[in-house]
């Protein structure tokens, strides 16, 4: 018999796999907390860096643009001195940056 006037010891009140489920779960706590601030620690790393440096200035479209007749435009692109007009019909139109003159007219057939 115990007697009760005498402290009782850790090992006589926890039983053995509820020890180690207190271990397990100390350990996932202490995991979970090392994780959360090395994931702030990154976030404040990566947000404090410069940001990305501008993209350069797109080529200058002219304000209208004059297809041929029955075209119509379903895509814009451009370069440097031209400009191209993908139409609806499987064409793609080449045009002069400067004078707006059509250069190169290439058919792609129907879409």
């Amino acid at each position: 018999m115990t007697d009760p006037t005498q402290p009782v010891s850790d090992d006589a009140v926890e039983p053995g796999p509820l020890r180690k489920l207190r271990v397990l779960v100390t350990v996932l706590m202490w995991v979970m907390i090392v994780g959360i601030v090395l994931i702030v620690g990154l976030m404040a790393l990566r947000l404090s860096q410069p940001a990305l440096p501008a993209l350069p200035a797109l080529p200058a479209l002219p304000a209208q643009i004059v297809l041929p007749a029955g075209a119509t435009a379903s895509a814009v692109t451009a370069g440097q001195g031209w400009y191209a007009v993908v139409t609806s019909a499987g064409r793609i139109l080449i045009f002069d940056a400067q004078s707006g003159a059509l250069r190169q007219e290439v058919n792609i057939g129907t879409p």
